[in-house]
């Protein structure tokens, strides 16, 4: 089958940890792990996928080692980080692009020293950068045809499917919306896994020679095996090449996990970089708060990914913008409630916090506690909305309204949005004008 769009690609296929909610796009819980290239390309290897020669450096001596050791005239250095668009990325010390060709070890020495430690800027990354880590030298190979394969999860067939294309070494995105056609897919049963007649469809569809088309084939089915022996969430190739000399090659490679996964793959988590990461949300992870930090300014504290995904919608039906994702768990203790205002209120751009708590494996009295046990140990200043339902709700509404603190609290989630994001346009304006403000809690 072909997919008739861009729509249709990033609609169906599970290629990242973002998921689309009723009101607009937000991201979901990330689930997956990203390893850099040249781990990646080593996993590769070690399944029999061909890749250029090359090693990676972390020093800048180590990269013109490895440059002397390839002992080629035309190699590429490529800038580690998790972000695609290296290419065309920019350095915070001015240096253009992540991926150089180089001739000779002390070039690869030079842009070493240029691109480690230094944060890489691409279409991806936003204005923060990613920090580069190691380089990537690796043998410059000279092709004839570049192609697009990537094996993925199909939420419609709740399966694998290989994605072909023959316009390889550009954005898939790109392809598929100005010439869908060009894009070949078909889902793979778990069962059979990938046939030699699949294997060779999708060969052909990657547009190679007549005498690569049987090597390709048989990248195919190693590409699979990694998919499925791995806990692959992701193998996307791009660009698979044809060499000049009639070769296959994967020429760059971006490999993803389920870290459900995780203790049955103990190297490949040993690989991961956290460097790559929001510190925020390592830490949040830390003590079981799953969180996402998004482009608004009202901080959400919510027990529960369907309750977070419903709360993030209301605040935007409501005219707000909700500053992250943070789903407590069932455990939504004092402590995980310290925690997670410890990370919302280091955002500075916050300006309101909604609580939407459903008490029931956790009362609603106790969470009330925790509230304000926090809000109290912690001077907070922001305004905060709490909407309590369940277990002696009655009793939670009694010891905030008792508390002194000025607390917003609600029982009817249409009226806590509104609040909410009432109160964030009122900090926010302040904020603006550079006043204080004062709010005074409903009698």
């Amino acid at each position: 089958m072909l997919f008739k769009g861009a729509a249709s690609l990033t609609g169906r296929l599970v290629t990242a940890s973002r998921t689309v909610s009723r009101a607009g796009a937000l991201p979901q819980q990330k689930r997956f792990l990203s390893l850099h290239e040249y781990r990646s390309a080593a996993i590769l290897q070690e399944y029999g996928v061909p890749v250029p020669g090359g090693e990676a450096a972390t020093t800048p001596e180590e990269a013109e080692k490895v440059a002397k050791e390839l002992g080629k005239e035309d190699m590429v250095i490529k800038a580690q980080v998790l972000a695609g668009g290296r290419g065309k990325g920019t350095f915070d010390n001015g240096l253009k692009g992540g991926v150089k060709l180089i001739s000779s070890p002390v070039e690869a020495k030079i842009y070493a020293e240029q691109m480690l430690g230094h944060k890489l800027i691409t279409k991806q990354t936003g204005a923060a950068g990613k920090l580069c880590t190691a380089v990537y030298v690796v043998e410059r190979e000279f092709v004839r045809r570049e192609a697009y394969l990537a094996i993925l999860l199909d939420r419609t067939t709740r399966g694998p499917v290989i994605v072909a294309s023959s316009q390889g070494g550009m954005d898939i995105e790109t392809v598929a919306k100005e010439t869908p056609d060009a894009i070949f897919s078909t889902p793979i049963d778990i069962h059979t896994g990938v046939t030699d007649e699949i294997a060779t469809k999708v060969a052909e569809a990657l547009g190679f020679s007549a005498a690569a088309t049987k090597e390709a084939a048989e990248t195919v089915k190693k590409l699979y095996k990694v998919f499925q022996e791995k806990d692959a969430t992701q193998v996307e190739i791009n660009p698979l090449s044809e060499t000049i000399d009639r070769r296959v090659l994967a020429m760059d490679a971006k490999l993803g996990f389920d870290d459900n996964a995780s203790f049955r793959q103990p190297e490949v988590w040993g690989w991961r970089d956290t460097t790559q990461e929001d510190a925020d949300e390592i830490e949040a992870a830390k003590y079981g708060l799953n969180f996402i930090k998004l482009d608004g300014n009202i901080g959400c504290l919510v027990n529960g990914a369907g309750l977070a995904m419903a709360t993030m919608d209301i605040i935007k039906l409501n005219g707000g913008e909700p500053a992250n994702f943070l789903d407590c768990g069932g455990g939504a203790t004092a402590e995980a409630i310290r925690q997670a205002f410890g990370i919302l209120l280091r955002e500075p751009k916050v300006t309101a916090i909604f609580v939407n708590i459903f008490g029931g494996i956790v009362r609603c009295d106790n969470i009330a506690k925790g509230l304000i046990a926090t809000t109290q140990e912690m001077n907070i200043t922001v305004p905060i909305v709490a909407r309590l339902q369940g277990t002696n709700v009655e009793e939670a509404q009694r010891l905030i309204n008792n508390s002194g603190l000025k607390i917003f609290s609600f029982t009817d989630l249409d009226e806590a949005a509104q609040k909410v994001c009432q109160l964030s346009k009122v900090v926010s304006l302040a904020r603006e004008i550079d006043v204080n403000v004062s709010f005074e809690l409903p009698l």
